[in-house]
């Protein structure tokens, strides 16, 4: 064949991550003939340093309403029809052995390679041919085929699938790339943002992080959305699960209330006073919350005044606000420190049952580079899978 030919193809997925992986080894494994590109130069390098090395793989309490879109109805039907069972059943397969850790989250006993093995030894069984380390240079469109050139070649298929992600953690060849495609075919784009990541604090909130490394169980609000997990102080602001939970809620120069002792029934503080009257708040505070913590929250609302000197208005006022302390994030780290981006791909285009474009014939959009977004905790890799199954399915 001359060079300049194009090798021919049944489609072309663009992204050898999580989704483009899962979605090649589908449609391989029904006989299509796929062509799986990266410019990365190994497959799947979010996933070997997700969970810590270990892959939170999935969540067992997958459901719907644990993702953002603009559209929260879109996710349903590709996540109905490839559950976190589905998975698990096949890395049981596979042989690799798993845990659950808290909140339905599952990780392997081993590693995050394990994963990644897995998925290409899935895609050899549907004889994918993957070419890594190739930057993609154009996409054309024309006579029904998609053309692709990359690195010296090109290739051609009646069907293209953006699996290119988002740009959150750059450092590992993340980028905006599948905004830039997407819009190249008139496809709409929601305002991409860093999601599950940490917030910064400025101004006076800034003797906060002099905490850094401080951590406790809270329920951290943004809106009407609300996480009980652990917050972290950093010094720069605000991590922890509770954190990177609600910052995907959080819009900027909204607050974020922090309730500081979740478990405290109404009426505590006042009750000390009856119980322990020569106790000052930061003292009382100090058994409750990690030290550090609770002398400074202590200095900002009550200090070592016993709390029998205390008028009960002042306790009850401190106790509210122990209960929802308000935050006011100046900034997020961005996308170098976001585990995902919120945001991508409008859903509005695209078909929930195969996620293909509604009027771009043969072209298809799967895991985070579409607007749909999961909590932390192994949501995302789900909607990767079911995604990727889903437009496997149709190709």
């Amino acid at each position: 064949m001359p060079a300049f030919a194009p090798s021919t193809y049944d489609a072309i997925i663009l992204g050898a991550g999580a989704a483009g992986l899962f979605c090649a080894a589908t449609a391989g494994q029904r006989g299509r003939r796929v062509l799986l590109l990266d410019h990365a130069d190994a497959p799947g390098k979010k996933i070997l340093i997700s969970g810590g090395g270990r892959c939170n793989f999935t969540n067992i309490h997958t459901q719907p309403d644990r993702y953002l879109s603009a559209n929260p109805h879109f996710a349903k039907s590709a996540l109905g029809r490839y559950s976190a069972q589905d998975f698990i059943d096949l890395v049981d397969a596979h042989g690799i052995a798993w845990h659950e850790k808290t909140l339905g989250q599952l990780f392997c006993d081993g590693s995050a390679r394990q994963i990644v093995a897995m998925l290409l030894d899935e895609c050899d069984k549907g004889a994918v041919e993957i070419a890594l380390g190739h930057p993609v240079r154009a996409v054309s469109h024309a006579d029904g085929q998609y053309h692709v050139t990359y690195g010296d070649r090109s290739a051609a298929a009646p069907a293209l699938v953006i699996a290119t992600g988002g740009p959150s953690i750059p450092k590992m060849g993340a980028t905006g790339f599948a905004y830039d495609l997407a819009r190249q075919f008139g496809l709409k784009v929601v305002e991409p943002r860093p999601a599950l990541v940490p917030l910064t604090l400025g101004g006076d909130e800034t003797l906060f992080r002099s905490l850094s490394g401080v951590a406790t169980e809270v329920i951290a609000r943004a809106g009407k959305t609300m996480f009980r997990e652990a917050a972290l102080f950093t010094h720069k602001g605000l991590s922890g699960p509770a954190i990177l939970q609600v910052s995907s809620y959080w819009r900027h120069g909204d607050p974020v209330g922090i309730d500081f002792l979740p478990d405290a029934p109404a009426g505590w503080l006042t009750a000390a006073k009856r119980n322990q009257p020569r106790a000052s708040l930061r003292s009382l505070l100090g058994t409750m919350l990690p030290d550090r913590l609770a002398a400074t929250l202590g200095e900002r609302i009550g200090g070592d005044a016993r709390l029998a000197d205390t008028p009960d208005k002042l306790l009850q006022a401190a106790e509210q606000r122990l209960r929802a302390w308000a935050f006011h994030p100046n900034g997020t780290e961005g996308y170098a420190k976001a585990e995902v981006t919120a945001g991508g791909i409008s859903t509005d285009g695209l078909s929930s049952q195969t996620m293909e474009a509604r009027k771009v014939p043969g072209l298809y959009a799967i895991g985070e580079a579409v607007d749909v977004t999961g909590w932390l905790g192994g949501y995302n890799f789900q909607w990767a899978w079911a995604s990727g199954h889903a437009a496997g399915q149709a190709i």
